[in-house]
């Protein structure tokens, strides 16, 4: 009888206590929707280091905006990991380039998009505005963030995506939106003022691989690179023989290393073009599909254009070549 007894309490014990776990776990999820009576911040998985500082500028404190690809993140090599996935499960939207910036990561984009918003920022850029990765190959070129007036597309497909999940804070997206859209304007003001400075016989931009083309059509640079549209391609001995005979003929005398990509390759370039005579030196470090450290201005989409373009103008103009 007083086994029986000591069972009974013992399972009313265990019962409560599951109880109270089950209680704590629903307040826990109401939680996650609710804090103090108002919606929570919507949670927003970005694929790149530019999109995440767009949604943080955009969408302010209603937002909690996680970035896939870090500072010096190769997004066309770039695999996700199962902390990745957990990310982008635990989304209430999902942000990326779109125009093949991801890779093979965009198949997994487009399933995810079965179940939640995932937009491709770049479906708001007029099609005759997006380069091709070269003429006449109908594949186009991704890196639509370095001309800043076609950047502002991207901004603004980011707030409509924001506005859609949470309409109640329409007038704080739009608000933040057109003061960020502003500062934009300025900053393309300053990029062809900078560039522009440039002697026109000297506007031209050596890199290690082909990510430039906006800016170069946006801000007047003939611009080419070792490697193509992706860093994926290979390139081989021809290519950097012809690259090397290129800044022979031309007189150039810089080209420019990528933060996402190592230095060996234009490096054997300028050892090339030294063994025929001709000096060519590196005029700084490009920040090309990843941005700079958290924390410092080139971690932000503008301080990083800003820090191309002073960059390119005085390395071009032999102000700081080093």
């Amino acid at each position: 009888m007083q086994r029986s007894m000591q069972r009974l309490i013992g399972s009313m014990v265990l019962l409560g206590t599951m109880l109270a776990v089950q209680a704590c776990g629903q307040a826990g999820e109401a939680g996650g929707k609710e804090e103090g009576g108002a919606a929570a911040a919507l949670a927003v998985t970005a694929t790149t280091g530019m999109i995440a500082d767009a949604a943080k500028e955009v969408g302010g404190e209603r937002v909690s905006v996680t970035a896939l690809m870090g500072p010096g993140v190769d997004p066309h090599l770039y695999k996700a990991s199962h902390g990745d996935m957990v990310k982008l499960d635990e989304a209430d939207v999902v942000l990326y380039g779109g125009l093949h910036l991801e890779g093979k990561m965009t198949e997994v984009l487009e399933k995810l998009g079965r179940s939640r918003p995932v937009v491709a920022v770049t479906d708001g850029i007029p099609e005759d505005q997006v380069l091709e990765s070269e003429p006449g190959s109908g594949s186009p070129d991704p890196h639509v963030w370095f001309d800043a007036s076609l950047w502002k597309h991207a901004v603004e497909k980011i707030r409509d995506t924001l506005i859609e999940q949470d309409p109640e804070h329409e007038a704080g997206y739009r608000e933040r939106a057109d003061a960020y859209l502003s500062e934009l304007e300025e900053l393309h003001a300053y990029a062809l003022e900078r560039i522009g400075s440039i002697p026109e016989q000297q506007r031209v931009l050596v890199t290690a691989h082909d990510a430039f083309g906006y800016f170069g059509r946006a801000y007047g640079l003939e611009v080419t690179g070792l490697q193509g549209m992706s860093t994926a391609s290979e390139y081989g001995s021809k290519d950097v023989a012809a690259l090397r005979d290129f800044l022979v003929e031309r007189g150039i005398p810089a080209v420019f290393v990528e933060s996402s990509i190592p230095r060996k390759s234009i490096e054997s370039v300028i050892e090339g073009a030294g063994r025929l005579g001709h000096k060519v030196v590196i005029g700084g470090e490009l920040f090309s599909d990843a941005m700079g450290e958290a924390g410092t201005p080139e971690g932000t989409y503008v301080g990083m254009f800003r820090h191309n373009v002073d960059t390119i103008a005085d390395a071009l103009k032999g102000e700081s070549a080093s």
